[in-house]
């Protein structure tokens, strides 16, 4: 695996209508395989932070590039096959279509990378049966508990097997239990090599991911490791001087359009 960063960020700051600031100036890395917690009060640019990592909001000022590719610089429609490539996201509401068995929903993961049906049929089934799920597939979510419908996103995340996870309180709908599970299974992925970044008001959540990273008004105002085993990537922090090469094919082989 590449040593790169999957995530650089250099000075970018995010300022909305009437001069609100809701990014200041934060420079930071995620490397491959590292797992990150995101954490500060409401907000404090916490979810802000994760759509100009995830690509779904752009800097007013400053550099975002994701696995080498400079957000600036990419098209809407490649932007949209970086997202679909390279970007897996979890959120806390499930986001799981009623009425459809959720190896369907999982399939529709993938396509926008242009993979045929029945390809993506094979690759859903198997993302489900990594998440736990193998034996529900037919299921709707309604069928489901809400830590099964959590996994069942996660699969429909980590379906094209992209290299960065974001999750913005993932836990956060879910018991004990249920969220225990959940973060056994994003710390699972984070070992086999998959780099993990993670939005939590949880200090519990955030004590088991082995880098933390802590955000008010909109600046870093901490970032240190936790003591957290970590099974792959390596902490670092700022501007790497190294740029962010991409690996394989980039964006600009997908031609299919965004709808998320």
């Amino acid at each position: 695996m590449s040593a790169d960063p999957v995530v650089v960020l250099d000075r970018v700051s995010r300022t909305y209508g009437g001069g609100v600031a809701a990014v200041r100036d934060v420079s930071l890395t995620v490397g491959p395989g590292e797992a990150v917690a995101i954490v500060g009060p409401s907000g404090s640019g916490k979810s802000t932070m994760l759509n100009l990592i995830g690509t779904l909001d752009r800097p007013t000022a400053g550099r975002v590039a994701i696995a080498g590719h400079e957000v600036s610089k990419l098209s809407d429609r490649r932007l949209s096959a970086l997202r679909a490539m390279y970007i897996g996201f979890v959120f806390q509401q499930f986001h799981l279509p009623a009425g459809f068995p959720i190896v369907e929903a999982v399939a529709d993961g993938l396509l926008y990378c242009g993979v045929a049906r029945r390809e993506r049929t094979r690759r859903a089934l198997a993302a489900l049966s990594r998440v736990g799920l193998g034996h529900r597939t037919d299921h709707r979510p309604h069928e489901l508990s809400g830590g099964e419908r959590q996994r069942a996103a996660i699969a429909r995340a980590i379906v094209g097997e992209p290299p960065l996870l974001l999750a913005d309180e993932p836990t956060g709908n879910l018991d004990t239990a249920s969220g225990g599970a959940v973060m056994d299974l994003l710390r699972e992925l984070h070992t086999s090599g998959t780099a993990l970044v993670l939005i939590t008001h949880d200090a519990e959540v955030a004590a088991r991911l082995p880098r933390r990273i802590e955000f008010r008004d909109g600046a870093v105002v901490g970032d240190r490791a936790t003591g957290a085993a970590d099974g792959a990537g390596e902490a670092t922090t700022g501007f790497a001087d190294r740029a962010a090469t991409g690996r394989g094919r980039g964006p600009g082989h997908h031609t299919a359009t965004e709808r998320r």
